[in-house]
C-alpha cells in the first residue's frame, strides 16, 4: 500500500524515530527538494554498529513506517550483505549503513549544496 498524500516532512519523522527505536546513531536529513536535477527530494542516512544492528533498523524503518504512515518501500536492496541497505520510499532513499561504509561513500559530501540537517544521537 502506498500512500501518496503523506508529506516528506511526516515521513522523515516516522524513519528518524524507527531508527531511533533500535539506536541508530549520526542520523542526517539531506534535503534535495531544492536541486532540480536531483533523482529525488531527499535521502536519510544513519549508522549501525554491526551488521545485525543495520538490519534490525533496517527492519524496523519498514515496519513502523508502514503501521504509522501507510507507505511501504517501493524497493529495497543490501540485506545480502548488510553493509550498506538502501530503502526507496520514491521520493525519499534511507540509507542505513556500518560506519565504514558510510565514511567511503560519503554521500553528505557529494550533496554539499543540499540541506542538510543533524540529529543528535540519543543515548
Amino acid at each position: 500500500m502506498i500512500n501518496k498524500d503523506i508529506d516528506n516532512a511526516t515521513l522523515v519523522e516516522a524513519i528518524v524515530e524507527a531508527i531511533r527505536e533500535r539506536k541508530g546513531q549520526r542520523i542526517t536529513h539531506v534535503d534535495l527538494s531544492s536541486i532540480e536535477t536531483a533523482a529525488t527530494q531527499g535521502f536519510v542516512l544513519c549508522n549501525g554498529q554491526s551488521s545485525m544492528q543495520v538490519d534490525a533498523i533496517a527492519d524496523n524503518i519498514r515496519e513502523k513506517v508502514e503501521e504509522h504512515v501507510g507507505v511501504r518501500p517501493y524497493n529495497y536492496d543490501g540485506y545480502d550483505n548488510s553493509e550498506w541497505i538502501v530503502l526507496d520510499y520514491g521520493s525519499l532513499f534511507v540509507h542505513v549503513f556500518r560506519p565504514e561504509f558510510r565514511e567511503r561513500y560519503n554521500l553528505e559530501q557529494l550533496w554539499a549544496d543540499a540541506v542538510i540537517k543533524d540529529y543528535p544521537d540519543e543515548d
